[in-house]
């Protein structure tokens, strides 16, 4: 219905509020023309004298249990935006054109909008068109040299190329960052062999505002080449400027030795205090400041940090721990598998087994039988899944992250049934 208002007039601003103020086009839908309403502005003086006044405030995913709102100050954001932003971080620069696939409401879009404006980059906005054809297109159009989204949009471009290798010139893109979840090193080594597209890997949390830590960037495979630069980039890597961090297993603070396990702690200007209106969650902060991640890690000699996985997500079978993390990437190295998503279910014997529940790309199959072989060479046997359930489609948050519950609530409750 906006289509002629198009044709006219080169930015609108839709009301359709039905208080009928404002002109409306030919379809009736109210509407302002954008220029014409900056051109009518006023000019607003805005100074900020409290640097600890609240700024913004972001809700987390959800996956579990209620969201829970992260309220960051001007101070926090201001301190988050110089560290990730440093030449040994995302390093973002003015001739950078940059589109984030990432949601204003996902954590403040991951900082771009603060880094971005902060350097006088371009910013993309790819809209309500997420397909891989329709990036894949804006990536070569405005000659983006930036991008970051979760894994689920770079595994779906990764598919596209992958058919069309030739079908778009991404020969400005300097790099793509993915987060929001551990990305497979499949699919990090896929774009760097077959596109020759570099992936630079970052994790945080909503409540850091959100950055912890990157990989992936110039310097930090220095020494390393081919399957051991790839087997570097594919863990989390070491903290950004202004962040400490920490993990603690079941008998305190455990080494930085790159195998011993526990929960990882952070702390820094950029990390929340508390959640909004809360207080039920401050078991979430140590007594000395501390936030819990929820995410078990090892931390290498370097500080890199390695996720083994969320600790909701862990498998416990006959007291050992199964990462789903780990073999949810190794599967979606098989030719045949799109997505992976691997949860435990419960078991008389084990107290619990991995389930993997599989997406196959198109045109592809594969049994259980081939994909336990699959992995057979790479992981012990009893990690190994009892069980795989292929499905045509994995259920995902609104920010794209494999959505657990609702494979719990459906595959759990099978398994109980089955046993009974």
């Amino acid at each position: 219905p906006l289509l002629k208002t198009f044709e006219t007039v080169k930015h609108v601003v839709v009301m359709d509020d039905g208080k009928g103020e404002v002109p409306t086009d030919s379809a009736g839908i109210e509407v302002l023309d954008y220029e014409a309403l900056l051109a009518d502005a006023s000019p607003v003086e805005f100074n900020v004298t409290d640097e600890d006044r609240a700024a913004s405030m972001c809700y987390t995913s959800g996956t579990t249990g209620n969201p829970k709102g992260v309220v960051y100050s001007h101070s926090s954001i201001y301190l988050h935006t110089i560290g990730a932003m440093v030449a040994d971080g995302i390093g973002i620069r003015e001739s950078d054109v940059v589109l984030p696939v990432v949601p204003m409401f996902h954590a403040n879009a991951w900082c771009f909008p603060f880094s971005c404006t902060l350097v006088g980059a371009k910013q993309v906005f790819p809209g309500p068109h997420l397909d891989p054809d329709s990036l894949l297109e804006a990536f070569e159009v405005e000659k983006v040299t930036l991008s970051a989204g979760v894994p689920t949009i770079w595994m779906g471009i990764l598919q596209t190329l992958d058919a069309k290798p030739d079908g778009w010139d991404l020969s400005a893109m300097r790099t793509m960052t993915v987060g929001g979840a551990a990305p497979p090193r499949a699919m990090i080594e896929a774009f760097g062999e077959r596109h020759g597209l570099h992936i630079t890997h970052g994790w945080g949390m909503t409540e850091m505002s959100p950055i912890g830590t990157i990989s992936g960037v110039p310097g930090q495979e220095r020494g390393l080449e081919g399957a051991a630069a790839y087997d570097k980039r594919a863990q989390q890597g070491p903290p950004i400027p202004f962040v400490e961090i920490r993990a603690r297993g079941e008998h305190g603070l455990v080494a930085w030795d790159g195998e011993s396990m526990g929960e990882l702690e952070v702390r820094g200007p950029s990390i929340a205090s508390s959640y909004y209106e809360a207080p039920d969650a401050d078991d979430r902060w140590t007594d000395d400041g501390w936030f819990r991640t929820g995410d078990i890690v090892t931390i290498g000699p370097d500080g890199y940090v390695d996720v083994q996985d969320r600790s909701k997500d862990l498998v416990k079978s006959g007291g050992e721990w199964i990462s789903t993390v780990a073999l949810e990437n190794a599967l979606m190295g098989h030719p045949a598998i799109a997505e992976a998503a691997v949860i435990a279910v419960p078991d008389e014997k084990w107290s619990e087994r991995p389930l993997a529940v599989c997406v196959c790309r198109e045109g592809a199959s594969a049994s259980g039988d081939e994909l336990r072989a699959f992995l057979t060479p790479s992981f012990a046997s009893f990690w190994l899944p009892d069980r795989f359930e292929f499905v045509e489609e994995i259920p995902k948050t609104a920010v794209g992250k494999f959505r657990k519950t609702a494979l719990r609530e459906r595959f759990s409750t099978a398994a109980a049934a089955e046993k009974r």
